[in-house]
């Protein structure tokens, strides 16, 4: 694992047997965090034993309620919250936490003692926080920070759109001493390679910039797109149309500037 020491998952993700795979062929025991859109008792056991089951392990570093979305939610989502915390006294998972795009998420997280880790979506642009900027959710991490909790943020890129200004992101970041950890997607070998260099404070190698900077990348959809035409407004090249589902993208318009992305109120937009 090139020296990755924690690893960012969910039930949603489906990704559970590459991370065993992974671990196997690696010998690397990582730091595991997934989450769950889980409301109730039975919903949070399937998910904890699909876990369990899917990594083989007999227990979870971190897990999470998924995407929460404001106080009303982490009220829904309560019963769940609590099977989390009774696995955790039972030494099956050994921290709790919330992961969000909204800013009165990881304030209302901040207040409650029970919570150990926040995950908000955190970038120098404040693409996808759904309710404020960048810095109203520095103001609440700093909150949750100085509450004892710890943070690791999500789409420091901005799910791609902020790709081609990597070095400015990145740092914005790393300059944070609130920040215990930072979750970021990669697509390439070539990828991963430049961000170890940069995270462990090394220049990457030029062939590895290259290779980086040569990638076709291409704007992608969720499969849970809402349907709402912010994206069409937005795009300026006329590359996005009404479909059936989701937005039709047209690949000979479409210069993956990511705009659209900036305006996605669910964050179904992504470049890679």
């Amino acid at each position: 694992m090139q020296g990755i020491e924690f690893v960012d998952s969910a039930q949603l993700y489906e990704t559970y047997e590459y991370i065993r795979l992974a671990m196997v062929k690696s010998g690397v025991n990582p730091v595991i965090s997934t989450k769950s859109y889980a409301y109730d008792r039975k919903s949070a056991m399937e998910a904890f034993d699909e876990a369990r089951k899917g990594l083989d392990r007999d227990y979870i570093d971190i897990f999470m309620l998924h995407e929460q979305e404001s106080r009303h939610t982490l009220r829904g989502h309560r019963e769940a919250l609590e099977f989390y915390l009774e696995k955790k006294q039972q030494g099956l998972i050994k921290a709790v936490g919330v992961s969000t795009h909204y800013v009165c998420v990881v304030e209302a997280a901040a207040e409650m003692a029970e919570l150990d880790v926040v995950h908000p979506i955190f970038n120098k642009n404040g693409v996808g926080i759904n309710d404020g900027t960048a810095q109203d959710m520095e103001k609440a991490i700093k909150m949750a920070f100085a509450m004892g909790k710890g943070i690791f943020t999500m789409k420091p890129l901005g799910g791609g759109s902020l790709i081609d200004d990597y070095d400015s992101a990145i740092g914005y970041l790393l300059d944070k001493d609130f920040i215990h950890s930072i979750a970021i997607g990669m697509s390439s070998r070539a990828e991963i390679d430049m961000n170890i260099a940069v995270f462990e404070g090394r220049e990457p190698a030029e062939e590895t910039i290259n290779m980086v900077s040569l990638q076709n990348r291409q704007l992608h959809i969720e499969f849970w797109c809402e349907n709402c035409g912010a994206c069409i407004e937005r795009c300026g090249q006329g590359a996005l149309s009404a479909g059936d589902n989701k937005p039709v993208i047209d690949k000979s318009k479409c210069v993956v500037c990511g705009y659209c992305c900036s305006v996605c109120p669910v964050f179904a937009m992504k470049i890679f």
